[in-house]
């Protein structure tokens, strides 16, 4: 099923994201944690290439294969660009549609330190356009800022960008995360006065520890409201504490997002089964 469709069946969609293990990991730490979220019945699952990751790796199709034809779920595969050949994507492209996976998340990926770009895809935007060319159907979604792409002059010129990533073909957006609401419904506004009219999953990343937090502030520059560093300041080293903590502030987050009708949520699970167990279990009536 392509995940468009999703959001003309169901009130809001909830879906999670999870990354395949570290180099140096067993491959089988992953099933481990989908084997402790299969029963949570996400709509869908996205999977990374995580940091530094290659088109060539094949373990993110590998996984996507797995929740699709194996535990039943529908999957969403990353493609990122920067670090990608055409002759990359084309193979990509190829292994997933023999495997079955329908929907890919393209991305144009964070550069690898020490490691020139590749000049075939500048941006997103062209490599789904060449998706969308390549005569094989998936269903394409895309990455969107809530405050603005770190690399964008203002908000609004990383929306115009948006809207051209939108209108090259993409269906569907996922947010990167955001820890203040309001933030969320005024991009909302704009997204849709600049006349992007796609679905868009609002990100939501519940913060465990003091060091997860420091980590993705500074690569995503999502801002900090006075309620979440009163939190942090609290609770930040006691880790119980904080987990318990950053569960609920995620679970209020959603709630709210749920009241305001949302197209979706993402949840950036971390491959903690537990969190994310306790935030779906503290939700699911509402979605």
């Amino acid at each position: 099923m392509k995940l468009k469709e999703l959001f003309n069946e169901k009130k809001t969609v909830f879906s999670f994201e999870i990354f395949p293990p570290k180099r140096n990991d067993p491959v089988d730490t992953v099933f481990k944690t989908l084997d402790a979220l299969k029963d949570l019945e996400p709509d869908f699952i996205s999977v990374t290439y995580g940091a530094g990751g290659s088109l060539k790796d094949h373990i993110t199709a590998a996984i996507a294969s797995a929740i699709k034809n194996h535990y039943g779920l529908e999957a969403a595969a990353h493609l990122t660009c920067v670090n990608s050949t055409r002759e990359d994507v084309d193979e990509a492209l190829r292994q997933l549609y023999v495997l079955g996976v329908e929907n890919i998340l393209a991305l144009r990926g964070d550069p690898v330190e020490g490691q020139e770009p590749c000049k075939d895809f500048l941006h997103a935007s062209d490599m789904v356009q060449y998706i969308k060319a390549s005569g094989m159907d998936f269903g394409i979604s895309g990455a969107c800022y809530p405050e603005g792409h770190p690399a964008s002059a203002s908000l609004d010129e990383d929306i115009a960008n948006l809207k051209i990533k939108v209108d090259a073909g993409v269906e569907h957006l996922v947010s990167q995360l955001f820890f203040d609401n309001e933030i969320f419904y005024r991009f909302l506004d704009k997204t849709q006065a600049a006349g992007i009219n796609v679905p868009i999953e609002a990100g939501i990343m519940p913060v465990i520890n003091k060091k997860q937090i420091e980590r993705m502030v500074s690569l995503c520059g999502a801002s900090l409201p006075a309620k979440f560093t009163r939190m942090m300041s609290r609770y930040g080293e006691d880790k119980e504490a904080m987990r318990d903590a950053g569960i609920a502030y995620a679970i209020d987050q959603i709630v709210d997002l749920a009241a305001h009708g949302v197209d979706g949520i993402h949840l950036y699970t971390m491959n903690n089964p537990l969190v994310a167990r306790r935030i779906t279990e503290g939700v699911r009536t509402l979605l």
